[in-house]
């Protein structure tokens, strides 16, 4: 059942490859998205900002170097970060290892296109 205040274009299953990894969408609903993202070694998402949604990260396998403003940090698993509607962010694996990241949108539209590309290592700005 839709909820009409509120615009989501996930669902849960869908997935897509990207060249710094892949995501999959584990549970939505009126509100929100939760996603599995994987990052390879080496792997750097763009450098972004969103006018919809807020995200909240939290690392359950290897490291994240996550850029949050003017910050950046690194996260193990079990430590977790919040990006604030309109912070410029992005996430990347500095490790040897795959980085796995639970991130849960939150906002009244979620939908894809909803990033706004700063900087990107693969072409995509």
């Amino acid at each position: 059942m839709s909820d009409p205040e509120f615009r989501n274009d996930y669902a849960a299953g869908q997935s897509d490859r990207r060249p710094w990894g892949e995501w999959e969408v584990l549970d939505a609903g009126p509100g929100f998205a939760v996603k599995r993202i994987r990052v390879v070694p080496g792997g750097v998402l763009s450098l972004q900002r969103h006018q919809h949604r807020a995200e909240q990260w939290t690392v359950v396998a290897g490291i994240a170097r996550v850029t949050r403003n003017a910050e950046t940090i690194d996260l193990l698993a079990g430590e977790s970060i919040g990006i604030a509607l309109g912070d410029i962010h992005r996430l990347a694996n500095p490790g040897t290892t795959e980085t796995v990241m639970i991130e849960v949108q939150t906002g009244r539209e979620l939908r894809e296109d909803d990033i706004e590309r700063l900087e990107d290592r693969y072409g995509r700005a």
